[in-house]
């Protein structure tokens, strides 16, 4: 069961105060509550940060500070191991193959995965009295508006579209953040590489002067892709990810500047690392990683901007800062030979895999006075996590409809004994395979990566069952020596699935 105080004994009312302070908890302001900052890098591995590895060719210092003064969580997992899935699951606190996207992920121009009414961590919170915004890459799908009702959105193959000339792109765009129970938002539709390429602030697009531009191919080297598609005339990749960190540093700079008494939850996801690959030029060559490398080395300035301002303002100290990422590394055994780099650490595999590599992910908080610095657990968590963690800090009970794979990693958090923790997880590859892990044990429902990585040979086992207490690494496939246990995690998996939920 997910640790949600369905009743409040003696003693969960004590945690509360520890928490919120000595005012009512009972007065619905929610001004005792923490600010929460959660911070999503896109496709950075566990092995990028220098803190989580020493053998890392990236400086990362802010990341390391984030480290240094909060807490690791060293088996932290992603819900699949690429963009729409996880995002989806971090929002709602659901396993995105509930949806009806059951692999890959959205385009640009297709509709809003979200549903229609559904809790999101962004609602429930502004009902506990939240100022909420999302800023950044939203990539969850939007509903773009017709200009002849009777002729589809766009034509062609959804990678490669040959008409776009019935998107309205002057009406507004429902299906996006404040749809989805944010007070604020300012996105771009999905990732850099995929069309269309503008920013949309709350339901509008920012620049309504839509041109066609070319793809970049990776003609000149690893990293610099993006299809063609269209775009604001004045769109610049490079310039994506520091005019998104400097309207992420604006809006806690408008809130603390307005007064408001009510704490804030920013959901920051960045559109970095994630390929096109062009930081900056005073961030070019600062690492031994290359282009990739480098540009981690700009993410680790943008979470270096959002930590100034909460200093500078005073909030540091009642803000709960989350760090992390969507999936693991697009890092490719060649780039790990070319720099002696592992970004996805001693893992297997990479972004798009059901190896670990694909999903293991880092994960690291700050809670100053509540999390103690240099501290690190081996709770077993996951990103669909966040909305029971949230709920249980601002006291709101979770209806049994929703967040129905989310647990609270809270007593983690607080380093306090574990109870009722996460012990499972299901996990997805880009191709929807499924793995499902129970304690130290982890199925896999197929062969090969289930990624990009290795497509497996009929000779080989249909399955993969691995001990990771022994064989971190997956090198060792025992799904036919241990037959029951295969049968076990199998009837488990069915369970969830059919039930609708895992807690």
């Amino acid at each position: 069961m997910n640790k949600q105080l369905l009743i409040y004994p003696l003693s969960s009312f004590v945690l509360f105060l520890a928490l919120t302070g000595c005012d009512s908890p009972g007065d619905g302001s929610g001004k005792t509550y923490p600010n929460i900052v959660y911070i999503l890098a896109d496709d950075m591995g566990y092995g990028d940060i220098n803190g989580l590895n020493a053998d890392s060719k990236i400086s990362t210092p802010n990341m390391d500070r984030i480290l240094a003064e909060g807490m690791q969580f060293s088996d932290a997992h992603s819900p699949s191991a690429v963009c729409t899935p996880t995002r989806y699951g971090i929002l709602t606190g659901r396993y995105c193959f509930r949806t009806r996207l059951e692999s890959g992920v959205l385009l640009g121009h297709q509709p809003s995965l979200i549903e229609p009414g559904r809790l999101t961590i962004a609602s429930m919170l502004s009902e506990k009295g939240y100022n909420t915004a999302c800023i950044g890459k939203w990539h969850l799908g939007l509903d773009f508006k017709k200009k002849d009702p009777d002729k589809p959105l766009v034509e062609g193959d959804i990678w490669d579209l040959s008409s776009t000339e019935n998107v309205d792109y002057t009406a507004e765009i429902d299906g996006g953040p404040v749809d989805c129970g944010f007070d604020y938002s300012f996105i771009i539709p999905s990732s850099l590489d995929i069309q269309p390429y503008f920013y949309i602030r709350n339901k509008k697009i920012v620049n309504t002067d839509i041109i066609k531009i070319e793809g970049a191919p990776d003609e000149n080297y690893q990293g610099k892709f993006w299809r063609p598609g269209d775009a604001s005339r004045d769109f610049d990749f490079e310039q994506t990810l520091p005019i998104l960190t400097t309207e992420a540093v604006k809006f806690i700079e408008t809130h603390s500047d307005s007064n408001d008494k009510r704490p804030f939850f920013l959901y920051f996801p960045l559109p970095a690392p994630h390929t096109p690959w062009m930081p900056l030029s005073a961030f070019s060559g600062k690492s031994d990683a290359g282009r990739y490398g480098d540009f981690v080395t700009q993410v680790d300035h943008t979470v270096g901007e959002v930590l100034r301002i909460l200093d500078e303002r005073g909030l540091a100290d009642n803000t709960l800062v989350f760090l992390t990422s969507d999936n693991g590394a697009y890092w490719f055994p060649a780039n790990i030979e070319e720099f002696n780099h592992r970004s996805n650490y001693i893992f297997s595999g990479m972004k798009s895999d059901v190896w670990e590599g694909g999903h293991r992910i880092p994960f690291i908080a700050r809670w100053p006075g509540k999390i103690k610095g240099g501290s690190e657990s081996d709770q077993l968590v996951c990103l669909t996590d966040l909305m029971a963690t949230c709920a249980e800090i601002v006291n709101f009970q979770l209806p049994y409809n929703s967040a129905e794979d989310s647990y609270s990693h809270l007593d983690a958090l607080l380093g306090v004994d574990k109870d009722e923790g996460r012990d499972q997880l299901i996990c997805q590859s880009v191709s929807g395979m499924y793995s499902i892990r129970k304690d130290n044990w982890k199925l896999i429902m197929g062969r090969g990566s289930g990624g990009w990585t290795y497509e497996g040979k009929p000779d080989e086992p249909e399955g993969q069952l691995y001990d990771l207490s022994t064989d971190i690494g997956e090198k060792n496939n025992l799904y036919t020596e241990y037959p029951e246990k295969v049968k076990e995690l199998t009837t488990m998996l069915k369970m969830y699935q059919d039930e609708r939920r895992s807690r």
